[in-house]
């Protein structure tokens, strides 16, 4: 059963305001294009990081809240028997993820919202996953603490993230260069991030952390791992 909620109306309010979290700027053509792209891109992309995350994500159990959602990339790799809540800031991925939800058979909620003030109450969550999101949110260091606030005690956030190159690379100074360009395009994607360095500064318990690349210009840099509340 999939339930498409609005958080102003339907969420559980939570210490800091969570239950008025904004409705992003809805329609445009740029968001409409990146959720088709997301949708497209999906399985060519999930091809390459299959085995990680089977690894990361399968294993997870009881309530899962993922940020960032889109056209629903993970939905495969959620364990039956979970009780997922996806919060997506662009409404035009709702209906890619909502069919694939369904079709999985997944326990899901669907919330309009931004990672930054996650709609949902402290401590309710077992687990958390992100994956090619943290490059793109406005403030990662909130979406981190905000991470931490909805996870129970020993409670796992799980990460795919696409990462800025060595510092003082030739791949960093591309990535510098294409930024405002790749941003506008990308819903705010930002290719030169230090992510691995704002996780492991987040005042989580514990972190691990795999570095790996993928076969894609700019953005070939890439982490995976898991941190605990």
């Amino acid at each position: 059963m999939v339930r498409h909620d609005h958080p102003e109306k339907d969420a559980t309010p939570c210490r800091g305001g969570c239950a008025d979290t904004p409705q992003p700027a809805g329609g445009g053509w740029l968001r409409r294009l990146h959720a088709w792209f997301l949708h497209v891109y999906a399985d060519g992309y999930n091809a390459k990081v299959d085995a990680r995350k089977r690894h990361l994500i399968g294993d997870l159990r009881g309530a899962v809240l993922e940020i960032g959602p889109g056209s629903g990339a993970n939905i495969g790799y959620f364990a039956p028997g979970i009780r997922w809540t996806g919060v997506e800031p662009n409404p035009m991925a709702h209906p890619y993820l909502l069919r694939k939800a369904d079709a999985a058979g997944l326990d899901a909620t669907l919330l309009t919202g931004t990672a930054e003030r996650l709609p949902v109450p402290d401590a309710s969550q077992d687990a958390v996953v992100s994956t090619l999101v943290l490059c793109s949110v406005a403030d990662p260091d909130r979406v981190l603490a905000e991470v931490r606030r909805v996870l129970r005690p020993g409670g796992r956030f799980v990460f795919i993230e696409h990462v800025g190159a060595e510092p003082g690379s030739g791949e960093r100074r591309w990535q510098r260069r294409v930024k405002p360009v790749w941003r506008r395009l990308g819903d705010g994607c930002e290719p030169d991030r230090d992510t691995a360095g704002r996780i492991r500064a987040a005042g989580f318990a514990r972190v691990d952390i795999e570095p790996f690349r993928m076969p894609y210009p700019i953005v070939a840099p890439h982490i995976a791992g898991r941190a605990e509340r």
